[in-house]
């Protein structure tokens, strides 16, 4: 009799794996409406007509980059580690939210397993509702529909349709929503940034950069803001008298997003003399278009342009032994 596991997915956002990926990607970004709030009718001809206009100006972007996003790699990579950390009695999937490989691909895979827990492990370490929760929703959508009947299906119908689908009500499935505070993660960080520092940092100027988010969505209640500036103070207990701040990147549409933005604060840092700069990306944990484009090709060549002496970019966590440990440690919490 086959052994029953405890099933893990990571949960991330995903990237174009080719330059021909890159607008059926926006599409799916830009139809999610737990990140673009427009009346659902209209939300995917409008999604249709925007990832067409943006395709093009995109597409430059990824040439950069070697001709797409290495973010699938990379999380599987991740998976790989925490797999071998974890051991046989644990399944590890991963769920893209806007390409490949799908929630719905990973539950195909984890359901080849006779599944007894399900935890749900999202590599956004502070919590958004524009990305851990759109994920979340995602995966609470198709848990229930076409997953491989087994041992703990429970046949039934989809209101409206004749379409069947599987839910597995009696499989307990965990939540984690986030971990910007937890000890492991902040310890991984530290290691992480001090890597890649030269013995004397201390005349550096530490420039923490988070994608942004519209204003709107965090006075509606979203602690993405707040989990993010913790994260940014418990790393920096770790590295008194160094100044920093944390500025925000990748804004887009006309609306008002989350300040300063780490292009205008290099700028202003450059002018006022501060000539070494550390730039660590603190929302993201694999490298994607965010990180290999904005912060190394255009912020680091404007950088350059202004004056900066050094312009140091930590890379994100990746396999990191201690991010890995993290991870491996909140789903044995949690099992």
């Amino acid at each position: 009799m086959a052994k029953e596991k405890i099933g893990v997915v990571l949960l991330n956002l995903g990237g174009p794996d080719s330059l021909d990926a890159i607008q059926p990607f926006l599409y799916n970004l830009f139809s999610d409406h737990d990140i673009i709030q427009i009346p659902k009718p209209i939300q995917k001809p409008v999604a249709f007509l925007i990832s067409r206009l943006r395709a093009k100006k995109t597409k430059k972007y990824y040439e950069i980059m070697g001709g797409k996003s290495p973010q699938k790699e990379q999380t599987l990579q991740q998976a790989q580690k925490l797999q071998e950390r974890l051991g046989e009695d644990y399944k590890v999937v991963v769920a893209m939210r806007y390409w490949h490989p799908f929630t719905e691909e990973a539950l195909s895979q984890l359901f080849q397993e006779k599944i007894k827990k399900i935890i749900l492990l999202p590599l956004y370490p502070q919590y958004s509702r524009t990305t851990t929760g759109s994920s979340f929703n995602e995966f609470d959508r198709k848990v229930k529909r076409y997953i491989k009947p087994g041992k703990f299906a429970v046949l039934s119908t989809l209101k409206g349709t004749k379409e069947p689908y599987y839910y597995f009500s009696s499989i307990p499935i965990v939540k984690i929503n986030c971990y910007f505070d937890n000890p492991l993660y902040i310890k991984a960080m530290v290691e992480n940034i001090k890597e890649s520092l030269p013995k004397d940092h201390k005349d550096y100027y530490f420039l923490f950069t988070a994608h942004s988010l519209p204003e709107k969505i965090i006075l509606d209640g979203d602690p993405y803001k707040k989990q993010t500036e913790t994260t940014v103070k418990l790393i920096m207990d770790h590295f008194p008298n160094v100044k920093h701040s944390l500025a925000y990147q990748s804004k887009v549409g006309p609306v008002k997003w989350l300040e300063p933005f780490t292009d205008q604060e290099i700028e202003r840092l450059i002018k006022e003399g501060y000539k070494k700069l550390v730039v660590i990306p603190v929302s993201f944990v694999s490298e994607h278009s965010e990180t290999l484009y904005e912060l190394d090709y255009q912020y680091g060549n404007m950088a350059k342009e202004l004056g900066a002496e050094s312009f140091i970019r930590i890379p994100t966590l990746k396999t990191h032994p201690m991010f890995i440990e993290t991870l491996k440690e909140l789903v044995i919490k949690n099992s």
